[in-house]
């Protein structure tokens, strides 16, 4: 405890440490890389987030016009019973036939604007269905980008405490892997 006049430093403390410390350009460069890929990583982190948002935001917009769609559907649903009980009446002895025609040709008339409005609210609620899983798409591109280069880095850690060159060269080409996944993020592919 630093606190109270002594610290336990782990292994890669220890290390990084002493690479901070010395001369030696394997273990600056291992550091420098390392450095940057924390950063990149941070930057495909800040990506995928904004994406996911975008999805549910998207999502939240269709069920916005699903609903309203759905309130048009209840109001075409009442004209077609006003109508069909105008039409109704139009059989009754004793009653005023006339208006009766007229209430029915105003119902049938007014559902067609209702209908339109409502298959018109459905297509914008599919195209942000669509919004919202290409977003979704990105976000996971962004995400296993993001993903590779925290493997990258852990690599480059056991790199800088085992000194092997090889271990080295799978972190630059697992961060090579999350730079491709995030190429794709950023193309929407």
């Amino acid at each position: 405890m630093s606190g109270h006049g002594f610290h336990v430093h782990g292994p890669h403390d220890h290390e990084l440490e002493h690479a901070a410390h010395s001369n030696d350009d394997f273990a600056s460069r291992i550091a420098v890389m390392t450095a940057i890929m924390a950063t990149v990583g941070a930057l495909f982190g800040y990506e995928g987030g904004a994406t996911q948002n975008s999805a549910a935001m998207y999502k939240n917009d269709a069920a916005i016009k699903k609903t309203e769609a759905s309130n048009q559907w209840n109001y075409y649903q009442s004209k077609s019973s006003k109508q069909n009980l105008a039409e109704l009446a139009v059989g009754i002895p004793g009653v005023n036939v006339e208006k009766y025609r007229a209430e029915a040709e105003r119902y049938s008339k007014e559902k067609e604007g209702i209908k339109k409005k409502a298959e018109e609210l459905e297509k914008e609620s599919l195209a942000f269905e669509e919004k919202s899983e290409a977003a979704l798409h990105q976000h996971h591109r962004w995400a296993q980008a993001m993903t590779a280069v925290q493997i990258a880095i852990s690599l480059a850690a056991i790199t800088l405490l085992t000194k092997k060159k090889w271990l080295q060269y799978a972190s630059y080409g697992v961060a090579g892997v999350g730079a491709v996944l995030a190429g794709f993020a950023w193309f929407h592919i």
